[in-house]
């Protein structure tokens, strides 16, 4: 089994690109570390404010495979500064794939 969390926020236009950088570092971790029991991606809208996080994490696991990053938590440590609209956080069950 595994949970689905989908996070969607919008960025201030000044801050975009830097929150866009701070992802393309959490995406350079994962592909370094390579860790099992993860799906993830994200998506930016077309305005280039908006963003999608989607993370799709195996039940059981001893660490979270994302959370657990070091550049994840340089990404998560202040983004409500750079968030016009703040994160709003949807978990659900993955039925099929």
């Amino acid at each position: 089994m595994s949970k689905t969390v989908v996070v969607r926020y919008r960025t201030h236009p000044q801050h975009a690109q830097r929150n866009a950088e701070l992802i393309a570092a959490v995406f350079a971790a994962l592909q370094r570390e390579q860790p099992q029991g993860l799906r993830y991606q994200v998506l930016r809208a077309d305005d280039g404010l908006g963003f999608t996080h989607v993370a799709t994490v195996e039940d059981g696991l001893a660490v979270h495979p994302l959370t657990s990053l070091p550049e994840f938590k340089a990404f998560a440590a202040d983004i409500a500064t750079r968030c016009e609209v703040q994160p709003q956080q949807t978990v659900s069950t993955v039925l099929g794939r």
